[in-house]
């Protein structure tokens, strides 16, 4: 069975030999439907086409995204014209047969392709209503013919000009074919870009059970920067801040950049990590702390900033070329004029005194950024691997000197516990396996991210020889407990005469007694801060 081809619906994004295609369409008596821009081309052409309304009779709307998913439009595709029952509801329904379908869909691959698209833009190139007419088409193929490509016009005319307005069924069969090939690539292309996308906007909710975390309030991340890619070049990237139930917090309310190049993905995660380290010391003397890859190397405390700056500094002067500077007072000139010494990638303070920001800006490629408020106390930290995401309360808890609990015969002196209490704050900070040295509110050697905690110990240990320091009488904080008592051996053989860490472990008491044998003063916290 050859239908005769009496009614086309055309609804094409390209129209490359679409209105020759009509005119013959046409002049072989086809009733032509149309929709949205396609209508407009047919009518300005000169050709009778008539809007989709006429056979839905129901607008288009919702911008165009709803006018062909209709009961009239997929009947009079979907009909088998030789079962009667579906002949009898066509005409109980007043539907008419669709012989002929030529849809092109959105260009969403060439969309996604260019470099600065948008995700709502994309989004809006995914195609709803011509796959599903294209799927209804090619499924009835023994009845409707289905054209997706502008190279098939010819052959679709030239049949029904020999075969008195219809085409052959292995003609149909072939074009049906084409309409799956064509729906599969379209999808798998939205599929993969959806599957890499950054959109504008993610929920993250959870509901409260014993079971759970319990979050009390729902977060929604939005999309507050386009970074010009990830931690590589061949990474996308953006910067999501979150909205709660208590209010948004942007990058933007936190920071404000005065001076430099934009921003980029590993920048603010730096910014983070450095501000979250000055953070534990906001409200006390000068601080200031040097970052590099997201740890701190270098964190000094005095009473002028400078003075921080320099015992910062001094813990390691080779990392902190290309670092990050965070510092809790407003930038003085001293200070300012010494950071500017070396090449430093990022300047954090809550201000700067008069003449500091001509100085700083005389380095063009160096980012100076005004910290204008806390960042969160609250909130979660959300990360990500190629299964899925974690999600986590951030990590704010701190102790105070009257919960750390003495466990050694030797109290540690006043010094020791103020040295104590910093080194503690600083490994907060540091990767985990995490050793921290300490002494006269300085650090004076960091041990990061070791698969054994010994070996953060004798890294640790390095750089302060590199430095030129004397670990003698030093505080050692570790971010976990020591497993075994070689770890404090290990301190106590540095010089380290006070020691700060979790407790926790079924050896606690092997290492109590190697810190009692050695002289050592040891505090445990009862609370860990690993940090992968």
């Amino acid at each position: 069975m050859n239908p005769k081809i009496k009614r086309a619906l055309i609804s094409v994004s390209d129209k490359t030999g679409i209105i020759p295609f009509a005119q013959v369409l046409e002049k072989l008596g086809v009733e032509i439907i149309s929709t949205g821009g396609t209508l407009r081309s047919l009518q300005d052409s000169g050709i009778n086409a008539q809007s989709i309304s006429t056979l839905t009779k129901f607008p288009e709307i919702l911008d165009g995204r709803v006018k062909t998913l209709h009961p009239n439009v997929h009947g009079g595709l979907l009909a088998k014209r030789d079962e009667e029952i579906h002949l009898k509801e066509m005409t109980e329904n007043s539907i008419e047969f669709i012989d002929l379908v030529v849809v092109n869909l959105y260009p969403f691959e060439k969309t996604v392709a260019k470099s600065d698209v948008k995700f709502d833009e994309a989004i809006e190139n995914i195609d709803i209503g011509g796959p599903s007419m294209l799927r209804s088409s090619a499924k009835n193929f023994k009845f409707v013919t289905v054209v997706t490509d502008f190279t098939d016009y010819a052959t679709v005319l030239d049949e029904m000009q020999k075969n008195n307005g219809a085409t052959t069924l292995a003609t149909r069969f072939y074009l049906a074919q084409k309409v799956f090939q064509l729906t599969s690539k379209y999808d798998s292309a939205i599929s993969n870009y959806l599957a890499t996308a950054l959109p504008e906007e993610l929920i993250l909710s959870q509901e409260k059970d014993t079971n759970k975390i319990e979050l009390e309030y729902l977060h929604v991340l939005t999309k507050e920067i386009d970074m010009r890619y990830g931690e590589n070049p061949h990474q996308k990237a953006g910067f999501y801040s979150i909205r709660t139930s208590e209010g948004e917090s942007t990058f933007r309310e936190h920071f404000e950049k005065l001076h430099g190049k934009e921003l980029s993905f590993n920048n603010i995660l730096d910014i983070s990590a450095a501000a979250g380290a000055v953070e534990e010391f906001w409200d006390e003397a000068p601080t200031a702390v040097i970052v590099k890859h997201t740890n701190p190397c270098g964190v000094g405390q005095d009473a002028s900033l400078l003075e921080a700056y320099k015992k910062a500094f001094q813990t390691d002067t080779q990392a902190p070329f290309g670092g990050i500077i965070s510092v809790n007072r407003s930038l003085d000139k001293e200070t300012a004029e010494a950071i500017n010494l070396i090449f430093t990638e990022i300047v954090i303070a809550p201000d700067f005194e008069d003449g500091v920001m001509e100085m700083m800006r005389k380095k063009k490629d160096r980012r100076i950024i005004q910290r204008k408020k806390s960042v969160l106390k609250k909130g979660l930290e959300v990360r990500g691997n190629a299964m899925g995401i974690l999600i986590q309360e951030r990590d704010t808890a701190m102790i105070t000197r009257k919960e750390l609990k003495v466990v050694t015969k030797r109290v540690p002196t006043e010094e020791e516990f103020k040295d104590l209490l910093f080194a503690w704050k600083v490994c907060k900070h540091v990767k985990s396996n995490a050793i921290v040295y300490a002494k006269n509110l300085q650090t004076y050697g960091i041990g990061a991210g070791q698969m054994s905690r010994v070996d953060s110990s004798r890294i640790a240990r390095w750089k302060a020889g590199e430095a030129g320091l004397d670990l003698n009488g030093s505080a050692v904080a570790s971010d976990a407990f020591f497993p075994f008592a070689d770890g404090l051996l290990a301190a106590a053989e540095a010089g380290a005469m006070s020691v700060i860490q979790p407790g926790g472990s079924v050896r606690d008491q092997e290492v109590i007694d190697a810190a009692n044998e050695k002289g050592i003063a040891m505090v445990f916290t009862g609370i860990r801060h690993f940090k992968h």
